[in-house]
């Protein structure tokens, strides 16, 4: 009787058209991409490490970024590049470079996503942050995927997303939990509970806590790893055109990071040692202007619009300004880097938030950005500069990359193995 049950599900599936038995897994890593760069970098990140596992996956990374299309891709990652939205500062979206209406841009983006999902019939798909995606553009998604039903389906969550009040407020008006319960396998979040502890901090249900994964933070080191799947390009990194020391000023995608690299132009530390700042391609002109007429005036001033791996120019800096994103954070602590953290406090306190954990923690330097001066950016730079590194490895998780292979076959490996049969190859072409 088992087997012909077995028989039975599986001719079900090959009616539907779906034959999972030797196929590469396909995974789908989806970003909306609305400020910076964070998604799409972290996305890339992860899809290096699930190529590491021995199923040796296929993945599309879907984003919202056009930059996407710049960054270098593992063997196996390839990206679909969506239609851009932008991020105001009252935290509303609006359309980033099409001229149309927000509604018709969603709607662009939502079948174009729904379009792809069924063409490419993936078997896990890993949302980052936003349960239905922007604007709910995945909705018709995640339905899709549930009644098909062979799709293993997670969320991705940074380690901090706000204020605990204003994350139950906006989930609750957002229906995230609803979302979460019928749609999502598991949650994956990419931080240490020791750090901080989602589940308790935004009240989790008890049935959807028991979905939780901690992954720990990400080792941002594993984007330099000579043994990886080499990248298509690499790009010369500005950094190894000197052997002065330097200190480096990066503000993510540039988008909101103006007066943090305009005041790092105006400090002047001690003579020999060198200011570096990596704009961000998301910045105002009028700035990045600025920042060019002041550093074409100086000696010891280089600014960078755009790196795709900024990585190896963070490695080799002596001490690091920036803001609180995730990933800038998670670089920091990778390399045992001198940081002094200027978070972002609007619209969302997710960056505030985590520069106060980190200093608790004592990892981190941070300075309130109405406190930004030229005179106190001098100060910390000077005292900073021409120290080794610190080890922050054995005080914090950032394991994170190698669990994340494991989470995968996990999730995708026995749901596949389920559906084997020599009778699907017999009778499917």
């Amino acid at each position: 009787m088992a087997d012909i049950l077995s028989v039975h599900s599986t001719q079900a599936n090959c009616r539907t058209g779906y034959v999972a038995s030797h196929h590469r897994p396909r995974v789908v890593l989806y970003s909306h991409d609305t400020m910076g760069l964070g998604h799409i970098r972290r996305n890339l990140l992860i899809s290096q490490a699930l190529s590491q596992s021995p199923l040796q996956p296929d993945i599309l990374l879907s984003s919202g970024t056009l930059e996407a299309s710049q960054f270098a891709l593992p063997a196996g990652v390839d990206c679909l590049v969506l239609p851009s939205l932008y991020k105001q500062a009252n935290g509303q979206y609006r359309s980033r470079r099409l001229r149309m209406a927000l509604e018709r841009v969603i709607n662009l983006r939502k079948k174009i996503l729904y379009a792809a999902i069924r063409a490419y019939d993936p078997d896990l798909f890993v949302v980052d942050n936003v349960p239905r995606g922007a604007v709910g553009e995945l909705d018709i998604t995640l339905e899709y995927l549930r009644n098909r039903g062979h799709c293993r389906c997670v969320l991705g969550m940074r380690d901090i997303r706000d204020d605990p009040w204003v994350v139950q407020q906006e989930w609750r008006a957002g229906k995230y939990l609803e979302t979460i319960r019928r749609y999502y396998d598991e949650v994956w979040i990419y931080g240490d509970p020791a750090v901080y502890d989602a589940v308790q901090e935004y009240s989790f249900p008890s049935d959807l806590a028991t979905r939780v994964r901690y992954t720990g933070y990400l080792d941002q080191r594993w984007r330099l790893k000579d043994d990886r799947p080499t990248c298509e390009a690499r790009t010369e990194d500005p950094s190894e055109q000197t052997d002065r020391s330097f200190a480096l000023c990066t503000v993510g995608g540039g988008q909101d990071g103006a007066r943090l690299a305009e005041t790092f132009v105006r400090s002047t530390p001690r003579r020999g040692i060198e200011g570096v700042v990596l704009a961000g391609p998301h910045m105002d002109d009028q700035v990045r202007q600025r920042l060019h007429h002041r550093a074409a005036g100086s000696k010891r001033l280089r600014v960078i619009d755009f790196l795709p791996e900024p990585t190896r120019l963070l490695k080799r800096a002596d001490c690091v300004v920036s803001m609180g994103g995730y990933n800038t954070l998670c670089e920091v602590l990778s390399f045992g880097k001198r940081a002094l953290i200027v978070p972002r406090v609007s619209p969302r306190k997710e960056q505030l938030i985590r520069a106060e954990r980190m200093f608790e923690l004592g990892l981190v330097d941070t300075l309130h950005p109405d406190e930004v001066k030229p005179s106190v950016l001098e100060k910390w730079i000077d005292q900073n500069v021409g120290h080794p590194p610190l080890d922050f490895h054995h005080r914090i998780d950032m394991k994170g990359l190698t669990r994340l292979p494991r989470f995968f076959e996990d999730l995708v490996a026995p749901f596949r193995s389920s559906y084997s049969s020599p009778i699907v190859h017999a009778g499917v072409s």
